[in-house]
């Protein structure tokens, strides 16, 4: 990455897409849309089955911005996208959004304040889960500061579209690692961590659309047979040098993940499997058991479960 030497600086928006051209628009226009205007938009299409380049020519772009599209000729996988787009960027920060999440108008500037300490070299924001008009859920920032132990040990984090990186960060520490299927929210941000301190905006700036990224990532085979033994393998010598008992909490986190994962898609036998890894390595662990207990009830038990959740939700609306 080229380095900027502007006095407004140039922030780098990398947004990879494969085969969902429905809400593309949206997403790029809430990156044009920003208060702080200064942004290179790159739009990476992963091979999509109909090029997105010419989905494209009704953005509103400012005198201040710039779109560029690139077209893969081959699929690579999200990570593969976001590393094209990084490579391509010149701004002094990286910023990412997915296809189909949207922006606060807000938040790029409210980020690069948080930037004016030279220590911080990433800044994520909070978020909103919606479906349709539906906020689910809102997640606000619970970590900061030094937080790689928090991280690899399953502390709550923001999704790739609330991330802004400074690109002096990512020239230390590396591209995303590919071999990742999923997890690559929780695999790069470790590693990012380990190179800058950590900051964040509370509010929620980002919308992040339920439904087809919940298609998109409950893949339980990518997780079970590559995500969670090369994530374990790949962070068990740094969760190490924290000691014994955050190598145990990293690998309980993880476990739980597939764990509920499997129940989410009615793979009671191996949620049973990885809550029991989970509560062996971390028997303090909570939700394992839980996973664990709704698994022996199948299905009408975790339907019974999740119809609650959401009432009670209603409830204290």
């Amino acid at each position: 990455m080229a380095p900027d030497r502007g006095r407004s600086p140039l922030v780098s928006v990398v947004v990879p897409t494969y085969g969902r051209p429905k809400y593309l628009s949206d997403a790029a226009q809430s990156v044009l849309d920003q208060t702080h205007d200064r942004v290179e938009l790159i739009i990476v299409d992963d091979h999509s089955p109909e090029p997105v380049g010419p989905l494209l020519s009704d953005l509103d772009v400012g005198p201040a911005a710039s779109v560029t599209c690139i077209r893969h000729e081959e699929n690579t996988g999200a990570n593969g996208a976001r590393n094209t787009g990084i490579r391509a960027a010149d701004g002094a920060f990286v910023a990412f959004i997915d296809d189909d999440d949207t922006w606060h108008e807000t938040k790029l500037e409210r980020q690069l304040d948080r930037f004016a300490d030279p220590e911080v070299g990433l800044v994520y924001t909070g978020q909103r889960y919606v479906t349709g008009d539906r906020v689910n859920h809102v997640l606000r920032p619970s970590v900061r500061g030094d937080v790689t132990e928090a991280l690899l040990t399953g502390a709550p984090f923001g999704t790739f579209s609330t991330l802004m990186v400074r690109a002096s960060v990512v020239d230390d520490v590396g591209l995303l690692d590919e071999r990742f299927p999923c997890w690559q929210d929780r695999e790069w941000p470790i590693r990012l961590s380990t190179a800058c301190r950590v900051e964040a905006v509370d509010d929620p700036l980002v919308d992040h659309r339920m439904a087809d990224h919940d298609q998109i990532s409950d893949d339980l085979e990518a997780k079970r047979d590559v995500a969670y033994p090369l994530f374990v393998e790949t962070f068990r010598p740094l969760a190490a040098e924290y000691g014994r008992t955050t190598v145990r909490k990293m690998v309980a986190s993880r476990a739980s993940v597939v764990a509920t994962s499997a129940l989410k898609v009615g793979r009671y036998g191996d949620a049973r499997r990885f809550a029991l890894r989970a509560l062996r390595a971390w028997p303090l662990s909570a939700q394992p058991y839980l996973t664990f207990a709704l698994s022996l009830g199948g299905r009408p038990a975790f339907t019974a479960a999740q119809y609650t959740k959401r009432a009670v939700g209603r409830h204290f609306r």
